[in-house]
């Protein structure tokens, strides 16, 4: 197909939808797909909503002061680096942040000491959610992407398997995903950050999931919100779905316009805002 006809072929696509979308040039159906490995907060969970308010303040607070530094230019380099580390295990962000207290003439703590200390400041901003949640009194959908429900649903009338791998600690993991009604949708598997982060990785679990079920990667799709799923499912010639979500507004079907960019940029095949649209959006995939 040329890139003209490409192009023309998904302006068609787009206009089956109610809500916004992104066809990448590359886009094209995959009616192989078994097996979908969704990330997790961002991507269906909400209940860690804001983590980077809590963990970009953190480490400015903590981050050696050098001659020149400018708040807005520090401010910047450090949320970039948090953000293109989205997806990884928590400690990779907290190793980041070491190397660039150590730059700076600092002595860091050791990265498990910044990962302790930032999960206890998250934990206070989102201990009411958990605690409304255990306690019914809150209706899970507040906490999960507008539409998810209805994607998984969708997902399993077709009979796939599903996975859901996460950098967040695996017991947080899976102690959310129950508060929200999700266990039921992916059973054992369920995978999250171990305390030897050498030993968890979304690579690992995309290798486990083509290895165990005799598959290539035309047999897998990848749904997430972090650069490293986006790429680590492309890389095994998977298809993967971003979830550029506007986490703080649910529901408004807005792009977060800097993940859309950065997803679309290591090779994403669509991106869309939630899933507004989850039966087209399924049905664009198997090529219908």
């Amino acid at each position: 197909m040329t890139n003209s006809s490409s192009l023309a072929s998904h302006d068609i696509l787009t206009k089956r939808f109610s809500g916004r979308v992104q066809f990448a040039h590359h886009f094209l159906p995959c009616p192989k797909i078994r097996h979908v490995l969704f990330d997790f907060d961002g991507t269906l969970s909400l209940i860690r909503e804001g983590w980077p308010e809590v963990m970009l303040p953190m480490f400015e607070e903590m981050l050696p002061p050098t001659s020149g530094d400018e708040p807005a230019g520090v401010r910047a380099m450090l949320l970039d680096d948090i953000m293109t580390l989205n997806g990884r295990q928590t400690i990779f962000q907290m190793m980041k942040f070491a190397e660039r207290v150590a730059e700076r003439g600092g002595v860091p703590l050791h990265p498990l000491e910044y990962k302790h200390e930032y999960l206890r400041r998250l934990e206070v901003r989102i201990q009411s959610r958990v605690n409304r949640l255990s306690g019914d009194a809150a209706n899970p959908v507040e906490f999960l992407l507008y539409g998810s429900i209805a994607l998984l649903d969708g997902l399993v009338a077709r009979g796939w398997s599903l996975y859901l791998g996460s950098g967040t600690d695996e017991p947080n993991v899976k102690h959310e995903a129950e508060l929200l009604g999700l266990d039921g949708y992916f059973g054992e598997h369920i995978y999250g950050a171990q305390d030897d982060y050498k030993s968890f990785s979304k690579k690992q679990v995309i290798e486990r999931i083509l290895r165990e079920n005799q598959v290539d990667g035309d047999r897998l799709m990848v749904i997430g919100d972090g650069y490293v799923e986006i790429e680590d499912g492309k890389n095994v010639g998977g298809l993967a779905v971003a979830v550029a979500s506007d986490e703080a507004n649910n529901g408004a079907g807005r792009f977060d316009e800097w993940k859309r960019k950065r997803l679309l940029g290591v090779g994403a095949d669509i991106v869309i805002p939630d899933y507004r649209d989850a039966a087209v959006l399924l049905d664009v995939i198997e090529g219908k």
